[in-house]
């Protein structure tokens, strides 16, 4: 069976576009589900086709989270593979150079409310749910924990965390778990719309970029302006910058380096 899916339509677009394929299982994250996602991004980030990722879910869920069956049955060795299986997903969706951009469409439970918080952008459908419920199995979601708390506010998080109660799409908004919400109807191409946005701007600056972005929200307010001062003048030196800079003072559409002949401008 495969897992994951790959949909290359959009590369002319620099968009591609992933989707979980087990709806017979609420598309839940399995180590082999976890694998195959893995790889796939990882494949995505070599080839550097495309700027952005979207990343979906089959059928009616986004996904509902580890497959409770996998760990029931396993050792804990067995266990801590899938975990780490999971860390190792969740660790290339971070080191990506092009954006993650959750779509999400229905609901995303426990891992998979973790695989929305940790992808860079998020868009919600109207429909879309989120919660984090292992508390009310005895099995409380630390992992998700992590990037949940990352995202929404701290006492936000514990209240989803403690009470294991879904979040509907609209306060994922407010509190910053997703960045729009959509009609249902309208959800594939108001994802496509912010993908697009992204997809026409340089890689390599859209890659230093995130690496820079979530390095310096684990410093100290001038650690961190120290260490973007640094990337800010070597970033300075690049083919891309000096295009971009040439063609803003030029007032024509620059060209960038992974796309010769193709505008990066509106």
């Amino acid at each position: 069976m495969d897992w994951v899916l790959y949909d290359d339509s959009y590369e002319a677009e620099r968009i591609g576009i992933v989707t979980l394929h087990n709806p017979e299982k609420r598309n839940a994250l399995s180590e082999e589900m976890l694998a195959a996602l893995d790889a796939t991004l990882r494949r995505v980030g070599a080839e550097r086709k495309v700027n952005a990722v979207i990343l979906r879910g089959a059928g009616t869920v986004f996904s509902a989270g580890h497959d409770l069956r996998e760990i029931l049955a396993g050792d804990p060795p067995a266990v801590q593979k899938l975990f780490e299986v999971c860390y190792s997903a969740m660790q290339t969706i971070r080191q990506l150079p092009q954006v993650v951009i959750a779509e999400v469409h229905g609901v995303a439970t426990a891992a998979g409310c973790q695989l929305v918080a940790a992808s860079d952008l998020a868009v919600a459908s109207t429909a879309a749910k989120f919660a984090t419920p292992g508390v009310k199995i005895g099995y409380f979601c630390a992992t998700p924990a992590v990037f949940l708390s990352r995202n929404v506010g701290r006492k936000k998080a514990a209240e989803m965390l403690f009470t294991g109660e879904f979040m509907d799409a609209v306060d994922a908004e407010r509190h910053g778990l997703v960045n729009r919400v959509v009609p249902p109807e309208d959800l594939m191409e108001r994802t496509l719309e912010l993908a697009r946005q992204v997809a026409r701007y340089s890689l390599q600056t859209i890659g230093a970029g995130k690496e820079h972005f979530y390095r310096q929200l684990g410093l100290e307010d001038f650690a961190a302006l120290a260490y973007a001062t640094q990337v800010m003048a070597l970033a300075s030196t690049t083919q891309d910058a000096k295009e971009g800079i040439r063609a803003f003072l030029e007032k024509r559409d620059p060209v960038w380096s992974d796309r010769p002949g193709i505008l990066g401008g509106d």
